[in-house]
This record gives structure tokens, sequence and C-alpha cells, in this order.
């Protein structure tokens, strides 16, 4: 699981995609879809070139239609499908903006769905395990060379067809590695309350409107 604020655009790739990691990819996103509401707590590990770890956060990943929050680190982003508030707890501030529909940035829905599909190249690397259980190793490769990226490794578990981690190379050498650490699906607890910026649990909260 990823989110990398990494933009997409598609263009036409030269060569073909495994069509392993293509039905391997397609459950993944069947399942996904299936759900009504997800939420996930999460670990992001950053480590540089060497493969020294500069950096570890824990956060939470709620998801319903189109709406999603995310929180970690001091940061809470939401998004009703229509707006997003970006809130910063060290300056206290939150900026407001509008979904563009057309916008090509990854949201952590596209995450779990059919974003590979015409973005990336992809091909079923060797089995492995992750937290322990058998998991499928799928490399992708954008077909944009100009990101700032040039390979992500997902990791998908093999009995729940849930993707359980996701690291993220930068060509500047640094890794960026999810790894989903508790997943609940169809929760009652995932209301639409959860996806709307509620200022009066912000007191002071400086209002950046960009709409």
């Amino acid at each position: 699981m990823v989110f990398p604020a990494f933009s997409l655009f598609a263009q036409a790739p030269s060569v073909k995609s495994d069509p392993y990691a293509k039905k391997i990819l397609d459950q993944v996103s069947a399942k996904f879809q299936s759900y009504k509401t997800v939420k996930a707590g999460f670990t992001l590990t950053i480590e540089d070139a060497n493969g020294k770890v500069d950096g570890r956060k824990t956060g939470t990943v709620s998801m319903k239609g189109t709406k999603y929050r995310i929180v970690m680190g001091g940061q809470d982003i939401i998004c009703d499908g229509a707006t997003t508030w970006t809130y910063d707890k060290s300056t206290n501030e939150v900026k407001i903006d509008k979904v563009d529909p057309g916008a090509t940035t990854i949201t952590p829905q596209k995450l779990f769905t059919d974003f590979y599909d015409k973005d990336f190249l992809y091909k079923l690397n060797s089995d492995t395990r992750v937290n322990g259980k058998p998991a499928q190793e799928i490399e992708l490769t954008p077909n944009d060379k100009t990101k700032p990226f040039f390979k992500v490794l997902v990791y998908v578990d093999k009995a729940s067809k849930n993707i359980v981690s996701t690291k993220v190379y930068d060509k500047d050498g640094t890794r960026f590695t999810y790894t989903v650490n508790t997943f609940s699906a169809n929760s009652p607890a995932v209301t639409d309350a959860v996806f709307v910026f509620d200022q009066t649990k912000y007191p002071g909260v400086e209002i950046v409107d960009l709409r």
C-alpha cells in the first residue's frame, strides 16, 4: 500500500506486461471493490540508498467509495469526494482544495484498483513472505520515465489477495516502504462523518481556502 504524491500519466507501453502479474492485480482490484469500507493501519519506513533507515512513521487510512482519510505524522488528509482538507498539526493550519476529477494524482483507492493497467509495466517476481505469511511480489515500472521513482514493488497476500506492502524506489536512492499492519473491511465505524473536516475539533485552526 502506497501514498506518495506521484502522478500518473498514461503512455503506450512498448512491451507487454506479464499476464500472470495482471491476473493477480485484477484479483486484488476485484477484491477491494467488493468492500463497502476499508480501514487499515500501516507503517512507513524510509531508507537511504545504502539501506539505512532514516525514519519510520505509523498511520491509518480509511476509505469508502471515493472518500478517504489518511492520518500520519501530525498530518490529517480528508477527502469527501468533492473537497480535500489537508491539516498540519505543527502549524495548526488546514488547506482546502476542490477535487479535480481529471487529476492524475494517485489516491488510496487507485492503489488498490486499476492504476497499474495503463501507467505501468509489471511482472511477477518470485514468491516471498510478508509478516510471516506467503506473498507474491509484483514489480512495476512507470511508462513515464520522467517520474521521480523508477520502480515499485507490490506484495500481495496469497490467501487474502490484499496488498500487504509496497516499496517505492526513488531515483535519488531513497526507498519508501508501506507495510499494512491491520486491515478491516466493512467496518460500521467508517461512516460518512469520518470524511468531513470538523472544525470544532481543531481549536484556533487557520483556514486557507484554495477553492
